[in-house]
């Protein structure tokens, strides 16, 4: 029997522009199910609702992905006046782009992105093996199409149209060495891949994911820079794998619950650079100093943490993998005109 999937939430009436939903204002709750083809199958409601709380947070981006249904879903009962649908789906339009899709980061990470609503085509694109992983991907039953690129023949072809590019391309850490060990292998990969992006989709998001992103990511600035199509506000250094740690970390000390926990992290994203604002956290909660060191020191050697625990056969894919595909969700609503989203990153 094919599979649904079930998220809950909780609908408040509609107030005026001068008044608020306050506490006692009653509120129902109503199910939202897709069917396998990511259809809609029905729900109640929204007609007179202008917030919507989700209170299940089924989706592998928890609240990111909620939002997005919340949006579109309100807007639609709003456009068609209606009281229920069978018929309605999240338009997936945005083209994404991995590149390195066959390494141990860009496996788990194209899953993820798969995964999305928002994506209507998912560009694989690797020097090996990407063939294999893109067949594996397309038998996913979600809406966007995945094509697979071999090799720097088939690289421009892969970029054309694309809304986003993820580069999680290079090679690991492995135990003794630091991220600044990849520099010279690495850089060049990335000075390569970006220049290939100003020719072929200069308007395109770029999110660099290959370490050390306090290195790569100036050089990318830079190629784009010689290309004539450098844009400061479409070139990030993917650092929310420490945002997430520090989230993590902070609800399991203060047994807060995980995904109400939110610890903006700056910086960069090597050791030191990384800095935890402990003192921003939400909800608002107080760290003695030992608890602040504690915390900073583990949430800057986490990574490090994974590649000894691993012994030689990685470094933290998974978890880089969730956060990238965090980052990439909040691009594409942004793009999509959702103006209520932030991430950290390094620019």
């Amino acid at each position: 029997m094919a599979a649904t999937s079930t998220t809950n939430f909780s609908i408040g009436p509609a107030a005026s522009a001068s008044s608020k939903v306050g506490p006692a204002s009653q509120s129902k709750p109503f199910r939202i199910r897709f069917n396998p083809t990511n259809h809609l199958q029905s729900f109640n409601g929204l007609r007179t609702a202008n917030s919507v709380s989700c209170e299940s947070k089924s989706s592998f981006l928890g609240s990111e992905s909620s939002a997005v249904l919340k949006r579109s879903y309100i807007g639609k009962a709003r456009k068609y006046n209606m009281i229920s649908y069978s018929n309605v789906q999240i338009q997936a339009s945005y083209k994404v782009a991995v590149l390195g899709a066959a390494g141990g980061i860009g496996q788990p990470l194209a899953l993820l992105i798969k995964m999305s609503p928002l994506v209507s085509a998912l560009h694989l694109y690797d020097i090996a093996n990407v063939k294999g992983v893109a067949a594996d991907l397309s038998h996913c039953n979600t809406p966007s199409q995945v094509l697979d690129f071999t090799g720097t023949s088939e690289l421009a072809a892969c970029l054309k149209g694309v809304n986003v590019v993820v580069i999680p391309a290079g090679v690991p850490r492995k135990p003794g060495m630091t991220r600044d060990d990849l520099f010279n292998i690495n850089a060049n990969i990335v000075k390569t891949l970006v220049e290939a992006v100003a020719d072929n989709c200069p308007d395109a998001f770029i999110h660099i994911i290959s370490n050390p992103v306090n290195a790569t990511v100036p050089i990318a600035a830079e190629v784009l820079k010689q290309k004539g199509v450098y844009d400061p506000k479409k070139l990030f250094g993917v650092t929310t794998l420490d945002v997430v740690r520090a989230n993590t970390f902070v609800a399991q000390k203060k047994n807060l619950k995980l995904i109400d926990v939110d610890v903006p992290v700056i910086g960069g994203h090597a050791g030191i650079t990384i800095l935890p604002l402990l003192s921003k956290t939400k909800p608002s909660v107080t760290f003695t100093n030992e608890e602040v060191q504690e915390l900073t020191v583990r949430i800057q050697n986490a990574g490090t943490e994974v590649v000894e625990a691993k012994a030689g056969a990685g470094s933290a894919t998974l978890s880089m993998a969730y956060a990238a595909a965090r980052f990439v969700e909040s691009s594409l609503r942004a793009l999509d005109g959702d103006s209520d989203v932030y991430e950290c990153a390094f620019v």
